[in-house]
């Protein structure tokens, strides 16, 4: 490990800068974590990106660099959970340039505002903004396909002169249904049912989902030409693919009937479909091509991922640092399997805390671990880099935060999800670690402020979880094997290591943090 990490040994006049030793903070490690936490949502909540990503000067505006002239000319729509804040703001900056907009959001979600007192997330009284609501339990509906309609007249309508702003959020997909006819929405929403049962990748069902609709993979983008397109995404998925948050409606891309005919074959599902899909796919080109002229209007299209796991992940290490703690980011795209992930983190604690140099093993079952869970073998060994100068040259606290989206495997019927699960397991791999302040904390929050059908985010755990849960006689492994992470942590310390924010009106996956304390040898 010494021979690894000594490639990493930063430059003399560097080491001087970074090692002020960060100020001593009162307030206790849970106290910290939840403040971190509360900065990671605070960086991404729909009107600050859309605030931080725009900028008006005059008769235009400037979007990640690149200027528009507004000349009553902007037209909005807009699909997505977060997506109503989002137009909000937007209005907001441009004013009297934007001519109309139509966005489609949940299904109550003004409401849900409103009793929240989310106002700065509402569109004002006489908004040219018309809000159409669907897409009730997450699921395509009639409602959702009228929005979809009613942005697809929208864009169908703009000329060269036009300006169409597009904003996406998670969710952004089941609100943007537009099957090509005469498909109905309820034959493509069987038809990618069944895929996802028989296993298929999202990939794959994209590529189908996109041949059977008219506005994903860049449909909306070719309905708005010669429009110029300017979308503003808010990311919920690993990696921020625009292609497929959201099933990519400005993102160019081909799809060939054959392409999606093989993967349908590859699930044994060709001689089940519906005759009006059959009848699509049956068609010699790929979807609205009459012009070859306009085949590829990329030129016109700029996508931008305005909010994302690692813009929540930069702003939560800002906040760290103002409490005391040197911060470290590991990845944003931490997934796997939950077991898997909870023993990287355990074993990243034990490499963290240990008074000695740690035992060579440690290091190497990491590096073996994080191909597993996503982390790359180049960000393991810069995070254990910081974390053994931490440790040798005790400059008092360290964060450690990633994010991302592991999954459970499902083996009972509780009530819990990924986070409070996470947490509770990690809990456990901290065995023969101090308690705090003289030992670490771990905290998993999902962003969005719900972790499965509970009304948590997650929870902070540290070693002491397991002592108390002894002494309450509540059976750890019985809880994780009914995925009931939420009631047990209801029973310890009355609730009182449970995370809950509210309503958080965002989402960027989750955030995972450790904290360690200074090591004293």
């Amino acid at each position: 490990m010494a021979r690894v990490l000594s490639l990493f040994r930063p430059q003399p006049f560097l080491a001087l800068v970074s090692r002020r030793k960060p100020t001593l903070c009162k307030m206790s490690m849970d106290s910290r974590a939840r403040k971190v936490f509360a900065a990671a949502v605070e960086a991404v909540q729909p009107d600050t990106v859309v605030r931080q990503s725009m900028e008006r000067k005059e008769d235009s505006v400037i979007i990640n660099g690149h200027k528009f002239t507004l000349k009553n000319n902007l037209h909005l729509v807009g699909f997505g959970k977060a997506v109503l804040g989002m137009a909000a703001e937007a209005e907001r900056i441009v004013g009297d340039h934007l001519v109309k907009g139509v966005i489609s959001v949940p299904h109550g979600i003004q409401q849900t505002l409103q009793q929240h007192g989310k106002d700065h997330l509402m569109l004002k009284e006489n908004s040219r903004i018309r809000v159409m609501e669907g897409a009730k339990h997450n699921l395509p509906d009639v409602d959702a396909q009228k929005a979809a309609e009613a942005i697809k007249q929208l864009a169908s309508e703009l000329t060269e002169k036009d300006l169409l702003l597009v904003l996406i959020s998670g969710g952004g997909s089941a609100l943007l249904p537009a099957p090509i006819p005469p498909i109905s929405l309820q034959e493509k929403h069987d038809v990618t049912r069944k895929l996802a049962g028989a296993g298929a990748t999202i990939q794959e069902l994209n590529t189908v989902r996109r041949a059977l609709s008219f506005l994903k993979g860049g449909g909306l983008a070719h309905c708005a030409h010669p429009a110029q397109v300017v979308s503003l995404i808010l990311s919920d998925v690993i990696g921020d693919p625009v292609d497929l948050i959201a099933s990519g409606p400005t993102v160019w891309s081909e799809v060939w009937p054959e392409e999606v005919l093989s993967v349908l074959e590859r699930y044994k599902l060709l001689n089940s479909l519906p005759a009006s899909v059959k009848y699509v796919l049956g068609r010699p080109s790929p979807r609205w091509r009459e012009n070859k002229d306009e085949s590829n209007t990329s030129g016109h299209v700029l996508n931008a991922v305005i909010g994302s796991n690692s813009i929540a992940l930069k702003y939560a290490g800002r906040r760290a640092r103002e409490l005391g703690f040197r911060p470290v980011v590991l990845a944003p795209g931490v997934c796997g399997d939950v077991r898997s992930v909870s023993r990287l983190y355990g074993l990243l604690a034990h490499f963290a805390c240990s008074q000695e140099e740690p035992p060579p093993e440690i290091a190497a079952e990491l590096l073996r671990l994080g191909p597993e869970v996503g982390v790359e073998s180049w960000d393991l060994c810069r995070t254990m880099q910081v974390l053994d100068e931490g440790r040798t040259e005790g400059w008092g606290s360290t964060c450690l935060l990633a994010g991302g989206e592991p999954t459970v495997e499902l083996t009972g019927n509780g009530r819990g999800g990924r986070n409070q699960e996470l947490a509770l397991r990690v809990g456990l791999e901290l065995r023969g670690l101090k308690l705090p302040p003289n030992g670490p904390v771990f905290l998993s929050g999902g962003t969005d402020g719900q972790d499965g059908p509970t009304e948590a985010a997650g929870a902070i755990t540290d070693w002491g979880v397991y002592e108390e849960a002894q002494a309450k006689e509540l059976d750890i492994d019985n809880f994780l094997t009914n995925n009931d992470s939420y009631t047990f942590f209801t029973r310890l310390s009355a609730g009182q290591r449970l995370l809950v924010p509210g309503l958080t009106c965002t989402n960027v996956m989750d955030v995972h943090m450790l904290l360690i304390p200074p090591i004293h040898h």
